[in-house]
């Protein structure tokens, strides 16, 4: 008889645990299935609107700013939803354009992936230093001055996004940090190996994958950037390469006209449409005295003379082995090649003609 008391409370204290937890459980389902549709439910935003997201903002900053520009319900409710998601480190800074009512979980989408407003501006291949701060200087929504021209051939051409305001040394700055992850990584180079070094010193870092007689960074920006702006057309960039090639293997000079124009303008090309010189370069500008004058003097120029793209310094690192050693503009845009001196005055001839009746 003096056991039933016992049993009978410890089945109560049991029971209340369970109801306890059931009803904790429940009350957490609730809670989440609550936070769920606020987070997925239409936001407090009554009009379009642009923000912008700074670079190294925290998840807690982002989240704090949504709310107080009454972007978003909660703070807490987006803070807790990227927790779960996984998404607490990925939200990317840039300027968004954010539509009325926008919900939260479409706008953390939006910030996941990146889809900035479309400010953007393109950096065509082949430009020199020069040219490309001409350029930077002329896109709007932009601050600040360009004081400092960077050294040429390390600036990487492409499409780039900027937010409202952004600077433009800063925005220069990117241009470099992406052409010397581009070099770095097709030349095998490990970022271990270049801490706290400048792009600059780098240019004299051998270059394992290219081809001899080239060994360094330098010499690979700098036949890139005669290949860019010798040819325009993709398929030909590799054939051009080899070209190069060959006559650095022969000892011959390289006799392209890009450098010689390089060596008149320092880079600092015209922009009437009458191309860089503002006329046809004439032959007695091949006997202007500079080390850039690849008719005057063998080998490679002492560097770069243009911003190469991507593709020019991969087709640099894997030329396309031919024999060829001449070629010449052929009418379509493209260039006729030849193996002997006699077949190129040949090519040569038939462009003249081309040209002529062009007039």
């Amino acid at each position: 008889m003096g056991k039933k008391p016992a049993n009978t409370g410890l089945k109560f204290v049991l029971g209340f645990f369970v109801y306890g937890f059931t009803t904790c459980i429940i009350l957490v389902a609730l809670s989440f299935w609550w936070a769920s549709g606020e987070f997925k439910s239409p936001g407090p935003l009554v009009e379009n609107r642009l923000i912008t997201i700074e670079r190294g903002s925290g998840l807690n900053n982002i989240a704090a700013m949504l709310e107080q520009d009454g972007i978003i319900k909660s703070r807490y409710i987006f803070i807790f939803a990227a927790r779960v998601m996984g998404a607490q480190s990925a939200l990317k800074a840039g300027e968004y354009e954010l539509q009325a009512r926008m919900s939260a979980r479409d706008i953390m989408d939006i910030l996941r992936e990146g889809k900035t407003f479309g400010r953007r501006f393109t950096i065509r291949e082949g430009l020199t230093s020069f040219e490309i701060v001409r350029h930077i200087k002329g896109v709007e929504n932009l601050s600040g001055d360009v004081k400092i021209i960077p050294a040429e051939g390390t600036l990487l051409p492409n499409t780039y996004d900027y937010q409202l305001g952004e600077r433009r040394d800063a925005v220069l700055a990117r241009l470099e940090q992406e052409m010397e992850s581009a070099v770095l990584g097709v030349c095998l180079i490990l970022l271990e190996k270049v801490a706290g070094t400048t792009f600059k010193d780098m240019l004299d870092m051998e270059c394992s994958p290219a081809p001899s007689p080239l060994k360094t960074i330098r010499d690979v920006l700098t036949l890139a950037s005669i290949v860019e702006k010798e040819t325009a057309v993709a398929h030909e960039r590799r054939k051009v390469a080899g070209v190069f090639i060959n006559r650095l293997r022969k000892g011959m000079p390289l006799q392209t006209d890009p450098t010689v124009i390089y060596a008149i303008t320092k880079g600092k090309h015209k922009n009437d449409g009458k191309g860089p010189l503002g006329r046809r370069l004439l032959r007695k500008d091949l006997q202007i005295d500079s080390p850039y004058n690849t008719y005057k003097y063998g080998g490679l120029p002492p560097g770069p003379i243009a911003n190469p793209g991507k593709a020019s310094i991969e087709a640099v690192l894997s030329p396309e082995k031919h024999d060829y050693i001449f070629f010449v503009a052929d009418g379509t845009g493209g260039h006729a090649f030849a193996r002997t001196l006699k077949e190129h005055n040949a090519n040569v001839a038939k462009w003249r003609k081309i040209r002529r009746q062009k007039k």
